[in-house]
């Protein structure tokens, strides 16, 4: 009973509590680097490869988590598909950073579940929509709220609650002074990670769909980045053809890549959360994040804290609690069997220990 509860309960929340925490860094490192004037296709592509050979080592630990489907099987092509929505998703996401901070791509990415639900409405795949019942009513407001909030982060700054400048320490001042002055643009940035979200929306429900069929992270992951690869090769060529961009020093850039390799490994977590629990329970750890992203940007990037970012993430936060809670009350109505939600569910009986090995 204990080892059951620890596997379903415990080993989920601290696995992905500790992966939303690896991106957050990541995201903090990257920003650095891109301060640094680190070019932005060939780290694009770096970190892909960085990504799949990380990957490599798991393959000989859990060499039956591998086992290859079928030739014919359509699950290669929805693959190649989960690899396409990543890659889109990853370099819209990575432009935002450049374009504005950490802080403010954790709280688009709490736009994600308000992405799914609008786009199962357009998609006309949400087709119990009701606004009689409290469920739909729930989503709507929440969805609205949501984008309210996303605006006001967006568009709104207003003044400065803390500064760096008369908190930090010496040391981190030092650090600040060899990144130098970030230039920020919020409203391009926020775009960007709007996109991000609409297309990690799609990536999720893919991947949700593929571990039905297919329940081996390390094989679902493993040959996602390896055809992340091929899409990037060609895009960031082209978008980058002066070779000299494509030197890595022994530099924080050089970094950045490596530890890319790790968020590409922290990937295999949440594809397993996703089966384990469902995709909504990694939106739920969507808020934390918002904390952890603005304390690493304010110590290590020097990022002043404004009213804007905190009016607009609580906003945010409300209006994805209240679309979660319209979700959750939707399951229980037994009339709602098939919807956009039901969709990216995970099968109850799936539930097996982290990393298990597929038969």
């Amino acid at each position: 009973m204990g080892g059951r509860y620890f596997h379903e309960q415990v080993l989920p929340f601290v696995a992905v509590f500790l992966t939303e925490c690896s991106i957050i860094g990541y995201h903090t490192i990257f920003k650095a680097a891109s301060m640094k004037g680190m070019s932005f296709y060939p780290f694009l592509f770096y970190c892909r490869v960085s990504a799949t050979l990380a990957l490599l080592p798991f393959l000989f630990i859990f060499p039956s988590a591998v086992k290859l489907p079928p030739s014919k099987s359509p699950l290669y092509c929805r693959i190649c598909l989960l690899s396409l929505f990543k890659f889109l998703m990853l370099m819209f996401g990575l432009k935002g950073l450049e374009y504005s901070s950490p802080t403010l791509s954790s709280v688009m990415s709490n736009l994600s579940p308000t992405c799914t639900f609008t786009l199962a409405i357009i998609l006309g795949m949400e087709r119990r929509l009701s606004i009689s019942k409290s469920s739909s009513q729930a989503k709507l407001i929440g969805t609205l709220v949501s984008i309210s909030g996303a605006l006001v982060v967006d568009l709104y700054k207003g003044p400065q609650i803390v500064s760096i400048s008369s908190t930090t320490t010496t040391a981190s001042n030092s650090f600040l002074q060899s990144l130098g002055s970030p230039t920020t643009n919020w409203v391009i940035g926020g775009l960007m990670f709007t996109i991000e979200e609409l297309f990690s929306s799609i990536w999720y429900i893919i991947l949700a769909q593929v571990m039905r069929v297919y329940p081996a992270e390390i094989g679902v992951m493993f040959f996602s980045h390896l055809v992340e690869i091929f899409i990037a090769a060609p895009v960031c060529i082209i978008a980058e053809p002066n070779l000299s961009a494509w030197r890595l020093g022994p530099d924080i850039s050089l970094v950045a890549v490596v530890y890319s390799g790790f968020i590409g490994a922290c990937f295999i977590v949440r594809a397993w959360a996703v089966r384990i629990k469902g995709p909504v329970y990694l939106a739920m750890f969507k808020p934390l994040s918002i904390a952890v992203a603005a304390f690493m940007s304010f110590i290590f990037l020097g990022e002043a804290l404004h009213l804007g970012s905190v009016i607009g993430a609580i906003i945010v936060c409300i209006g994805f609690y209240a679309l979660l809670w319209g979700k959750a009350k939707e399951e229980e109505d037994p009339e709602d069997t098939y919807t956009f939600s039901n969709l990216t569910a995970s099968p109850k009986d799936e539930k097996t220990p982290l990393l298990a090995a597929t038969p």
